[in-house]
């Protein structure tokens, strides 16, 4: 008799939630003390082979360690920075979360938030509660014909935009991979940043925290806000620069902010803190009941289908393929995330459509889970949260068309893929092969042929094809520290266009950079990171 997959409930999950695993078959255990005890955790991790979490467990690789038996973690929630990912996967254990069970709550927050400060309804309440009757003290705005900017049009963002323009408010954005297209059905007029900060009445955040997007409102974008606008952020601590904002809003300069989210949480002390007008929540976005329950039973779902088919969803350390496919599209899916990865670390405008050729027999493999490998490559470089489970959805969301075209064995290689990326400006283009060894390879870039391997840390050039771009670019790498392991070179023709790529050990400065920019030899001196654990 088999026996039955054993799964540890270690946070508050809800009892239908826990019910789920029993109706499917699976012996769990729920007992929400386990995640605060990492002793505990420590000691029966081991028998289990899924565990159910929330927050306050955390999943240190001391725990995995200890895990011997454990094959799946499944996350209530988008965030997992309480999971130790990099340790799972070595360990072949998945880690599954449910991405999108928080978006309609997010969002419902975030217009709660902006009509709380747009009407000063929880100073009036306390004031209330006070037994004052300061009527005329809290004198607010409306929200209707007023201009909203969104900072990031993505799923949490096109959900309050749909929301405000119930309210008739008037909606720009900003958003570098929104198309046009996408904003024509949003209904939103797509601006750039500073037009944004200058035109809205209510500015509101929807976009992840990265090094292009932290302190995105900077203390020089603050001073072009139009006057009196109210700031709303449920979105990530960090984009705004909170003590900036705090001088603004003391100058009056600002009329009012709402914020969920702080550059530091628990946030115990913010600039923003006990000022007029300024509404602060303890990251409540995502906590509704039916968020909470959403994500729990989805949660469950994920984890039973794995444990009892061998189903993958929303895996951030896996493909969603079949054991059977997993095997053989190892190295395409690494491949595929890296040509990705190369055309989005080059590409800042918006992406209109990702087409993919696959030739020879990498045209038979399990052609979707491949195609999500390389969306979420190009993606990542804007939002490092994108996985292959949540790439074609917010592709979608941005009215970027994914196409596949498969064909028989053509050129010298058995097999290859080639990925090109269309944008109204351009259209730009990377191609690879896996080798015998098993390792992806740079086989054609911008129609130029090469042969080039993949490092963590790589520069990638372009150029004429003059004398001296070989020496200028070995000792300027040399002069700045940096030691190069391979260096690819190709061209289109003597003397036309040129490309270098250089696979180097560490990090590029931003010296080396500027030095080769400031030769005048080079178009272009783009440095490149690839996850190639």
């Amino acid at each position: 008799m088999t026996q039955k997959p054993r799964v540890l409930v270690s946070d508050k999950l809800s009892e239908t939630a826990v019910q789920i695993f029993r109706d499917r078959g699976i012996d769990v255990t729920f007992d929400p003390s386990i995640g605060k005890d990492k002793d505990k955790l420590l000691e029966v991790i081991g028998d289990y082979d899924g565990l159910a979490i929330r927050s306050a467990t955390k999943v240190t690789e001391k725990v995995l360690e200890a895990a011997t038996n454990l094959k799946v973690i499944g996350r209530a929630g988008i965030g997992v920075d309480n999971v130790d990912i990099p340790a799972a996967s070595k360990k072949g254990v998945i880690v599954m979360n449910t991405p999108f069970g928080n978006s309609i709550t997010t969002a419902e927050h975030a217009i709660a938030m902006m009509f709380s400060v747009a009407r000063q309804i929880p100073e009036a309440s306390t004031s209330t509660h006070a037994g004052k009757w300061e009527k005329s003290k809290f004198m607010g705005v409306e929200l209707f014909a007023k201009t909203l900017g969104v900072v990031g049009a993505g799923n949490i963002g096109s959900i309050v935009v749909d929301r405000a323009h119930a309210l008739k408010m008037k909606v720009i954005a900003f958003d570098p991979f929104l198309s046009e297209e996408r904003a024509d059905k949003l209904g939103v007029e797509k601006v750039e940043i500073d037009e944004l900060w200058a035109r809205s009445d209510f500015i509101t955040f929807h976009v992840p925290l990265t090094d292009k997007t932290r302190n995105i409102l900077s203390r020089e974008a603050i001073a072009k806000l139009k006057p009196g606008v109210r700031i709303i952020n449920c979105a990530r601590g960090g984009l705004v620069d909170e003590a900036a904002l705090a001088e603004a809003l003391k100058e009056g300069r600002v009329a009012g902010a709402a914020f969920d989210v702080f550059a530091e949480e628990p946030a115990t002390n913010s600039p923003l803190f006990n000022l007029p007008n300024v509404v602060v929540t303890p990251h409540l976005g995502a906590s509704t009941t039916e968020a909470q329950e959403n994500v729990a039973l989805q949660v469950a779902e994920q984890m039973s289908d794995y444990l009892l088919t061998g189903a993958v969803t929303n895996a951030l350390n896996m493909p969603s393929v079949t054991a059977e496919e997993a095997k053989v599209m190892g190295p395409w899916v690494k491949l595929a995330g890296h040509l990705g990865s190369f055309v989005g670390q080059l590409t800042d405008e918006p992406i209109r459509a990702i087409n993919i050729l696959y030739n020879g027999e990498v045209s038979s493999m399990n052609t979707a889970a491949l195609n999500a490998a390389a969306t979420a490559g190009i993606l990542k470089a804007s939002n490092p949260e994108v996985n292959m489970v949540s790439a074609p959805v917010i592709a979608k969301d941005r009215g970027i068309k994914v196409s596949t075209t498969t064909q028989e064995k053509s050129g010298v290689f058995d097999s290859y893929m080639k990925l090109t990326v269309v944008t109204d400006k351009r259209e730009r283009s990377i191609a690879g092969t896996v080798f015998s060894d098993g390792k992806p390879r740079f086989i054609q870039i911008k129609g130029i042929t090469i042969d080039a391997e993949i490092g963590a840390h790589m520069v990638y050039t372009t150029n004429e094809d003059v004398p001296g771009i070989i020496g200028t670019l070995g000792n300027t790498m040399g002069s700045n520290g940096v030691n190069i392991a391979n260096f690819t070179l190709g061209r289109s023709s003597k003397n036309g266009d040129a490309i270098a790529l250089l696979y180097v050990d560490e990090a590029v400065p931003d010296a080396a950079v500027k030095a080769l920019e400031a030769t005048g030899m080079f178009g272009q001196v783009k440095p490149l990171m690839f996850d190639v654990a």
